[in-house]
């Protein structure tokens, strides 16, 4: 329940955190990394995540049109987390 609202916070790393309901919001958190970590309800809304590592991510939702991913690097199980503005289902 933080706020990293405009914050330039490049290269951080966040492990094994409970990110839940951050706000990230026009923050620049490019080259960071969240391992292991909760992001349910984490709000990115014109974030910079270029070169950021989601790869032990989970429970997050970052819309691409509406954030930077350039090189973000994502498992295949968390693409999920890319997609959920679709409202796909996914087997």
């Amino acid at each position: 329940h933080s706020s990293f609202y405009k914050c330039i916070i490049k290269k951080t790393t966040f492990q094994n955190c409970q990110l839940q309901e951050v706000d990230f919001s026009y923050a620049d958190l490019s080259a960071s990394n969240f391992d292991f970590c909760d992001l349910q309800g984490a709000i990115f809304d014109s974030t910079n995540l270029d070169r950021s590592d989601f790869r032990t991510a989970y429970n997050f939702t970052i819309d691409p049109e509406n954030n930077r991913v350039k090189k973000a690097r994502f498992s295949l199980n968390s693409v999920i987390g890319l997609l959920d503005k679709y409202d796909l289902i996914i087997e």
